[in-house]
C-alpha cells in the first residue's frame, strides 16, 4: 500500500529520529540487499547482539523494517510504506523551498 498524502509532523519526526543514527542506517543499508537473519546483521555490522536489538527495536516502532520469527532467529527486512512517507515530506518541503525562494517577509 502506497502513501500518497504528506505525513504529519509528527510522523516525519519519528522517522527522521530513526534514521538519525550511522548504526541504524548502516542496518537500513544492509537490508536493501533483501531480508537478513539478525545473525547474519551482527555479523555484518560487527555489532554486539544487545546493541543490534535496541536499533532494530527503534526501526521496527518507526514502522521502517520488520521482523518475522523462524525457530530461535529474526529475519528483518525494510518496509517500503515509510519511506514512502518520508519521500513526500521531503518532497513537500523542496517543492515549498522552490516556490517561495524569491518572496521575501517583509517586501
Amino acid at each position: 500500500m502506497t502513501t500518497q498524502t504528506e505525513p504529519s509532523v509528527e510522523r516525519a519526526a519519528r522517522l527522521f529520529h530513526a534514521l538519525s543514527d550511522e548504526k541504524r542506517l548502516r542496518i537500513i543499508e544492509v537490508l536493501r540487499g533483501g531480508e537478513r537473519c539478525v545473525c547474519d546483521l551482527v555479523d555484518v555490522l560487527d555489532a554486539g547482539q544487545s546493541l543490534l536489538s535496541f536499533h532494530l527495536k527503534t526501526l521496527k516502532a518507526a514502522g521502517l523494517v520488520s521482523d518475522r520469527r523462524q525457530g530461535r532467529w529474526a529475519y528483518y527486512r525494510l518496509n517500503a510504506e515509510p519511506f514512502e512517507e518520508v519521500e513526500a515530506f521531503t518532497a513537500a518541503l523542496r517543492a515549498d523551498a522552490e516556490r517561495t525562494a524569491d518572496s521575501t517577509c517583509c517586501g
